[in-house]
Parts: C-alpha cells; sequence; structure tokens
C-alpha cells in the first residue's frame, strides 16, 4: 500500500457474536462508523485457506466486494502444540453446530489426556490475523499472538470461544476471568500502544500500517 487510504465506513465480516463486540470496541476511539455482515445480510462464506491470513482475507474480499465498501475480518484460533497444533484453523468448527465452546474445550482436555498431556500447564498460544479489505481487491495484513498455558475446567464466564481455558503468561486468571477491557484493551504506555489479547496485539499493527489516529474525546 502505497499510502494510508482513508477509512470512513467499514464493515466488520463476521457473523460472531463475540468476535463482532471485541473488533467495534477497538475501531471506537478511531471514529470509524461500522456495519456487520449480518446486519447486512451477508452469507458466511467458505473458509477454505491454508493459513489464518487467507481465511481472514476470504471474508474481507467477500464483504467488500458486495457492499463496495472497505470491510475488517478476523481468523484466529488456540493453537495447542501438543495436538500437532490443533484446533488451529478448525478452532470454531471443533465446537459444532450449533456452536458449544464448553464441548470444545472438553475435547482439547480429553485429546491432551489421550496423549498422556496434562492438560493444565499445556502450553499454548492463539493467533489472530486481521486484514481490511477494499472492493478494488487491496488489502493490508497484521497478525498477532499471546502464549500461555491452559486450564481445565475452564475458568469465568466473561468474553467467549477458549477464553475460560486459556490463561496468558504473566497472568494468573483465564481470559474467561477478566473484563472486555483488560483482555482486549489498548494502552499507552511510554508513547507505545500496548494489549494483552492476540486481537489487540494485531490490532495494533494494522493501525499502524493503515496510519488510523485516535479521536480526542468529547
Amino acid at each position: 500500500m502505497s499510502a494510508p487510504r482513508p477509512l470512513h465506513d467499514l464493515v466488520i465480516a463476521t457473523h460472531n457474536a463475540g468476535k463482532l463486540s471485541e473488533m467495534s470496541a477497538l475501531l471506537a476511539p478511531y471514529g470509524i462508523k461500522t456495519l456487520s455482515a449480518g446486519s447486512l445480510g451477508l452469507t458466511e462464506p467458505v473458509e477454505n485457506g491454508t493459513m489464518f491470513a487467507e481465511n481472514a482475507a476470504i471474508k474481507a474480499l467477500v464483504a467488500a466486494r458486495a457492499t463496495k465498501l472497505p470491510a475488517f475480518a478476523d481468523d484466529s484460533g488456540l493453537v495447542v502444540p501438543a495436538l500437532d497444533c490443533a484446533p488451529g484453523l478448525f478452532t470454531a468448527d471443533w465446537a459444532g453446530q450449533p456452536r458449544d465452546f464448553n464441548a470444545a474445550m472438553a475435547r482439547v482436555a480429553r485429546e491432551l489426556t489421550s496423549r498422556g498431556v496434562e492438560t493444565n500447564g499445556a502450553k499454548a498460544h492463539f493467533v489472530s490475523a486481521l486484514i481490511i479489505a477494499w472492493p478494488d481487491g487491496e488489502t493490508l495484513l497484521a497478525e498477532g499472538r499471546v502464549f500461555g498455558t491452559l486450564t481445565f475446567p475452564p475458568r469465568g464466564d466473561q468474553g467467549f470461544g477458549y477464553d475460560g481455558m486459556f490463561i496468558p503468561d504473566g497472568e494468573t486468571r483465564s481470559f474467561g476471568e477478566m473484563s472486555a477491557e483488560e483482555k482486549h484493551g489498548i494502552r499507552e504506555e511510554n508513547g507505545t500502544l500496548t494489549g494483552l489479547s492476540h486481537r489487540a496485539r494485531a490490532f495494533i499493527t494494522l493501525v499502524e500500517k493503515a496510519g488510523l489516529k485516535r479521536q480526542a474525546k468529547a
């Protein structure tokens, strides 16, 4: 991208209520008007990429071309090295249809046990690939990761997905025990933006690449 392109209206290309809430909160300080793919009646495209970035691009490009507006999409997942990096790209699929993430977390614990690995303390990390796509096919990508360990049974009722079984490094609480602001809020420390979650970290990089500026509070 030769120069930052203006962003006034942005379609959030997700039908996941939890992701929509987090992504809307991340964008709010930048004065960008957001619309959701669900509210616009867009169907969910087939995500057949082999990387998180590819699936994020599929969702963003489909929404951008359908609405003639820039679109913002995320593809993210839980990676457990002891499970050969599963569930990975299939993080949502492990929750079945309709989505049952309690069952998905139980499956992670069960799969670890079947391999002789103790769930509590097992290494894991979350990955987030964020993409802004324009109707002409141009895209802007940023990725973020947060490393930690697993705990089972899940702890806390905040967040969504696998949050209750993931404890980020340096913390004693799971994502499920943290408020939305603690998990994905972005703070400025010594002139540098910081965030805890994978999505917040990816967003910080995206903001820098896109040249977005936080709006002054009224």
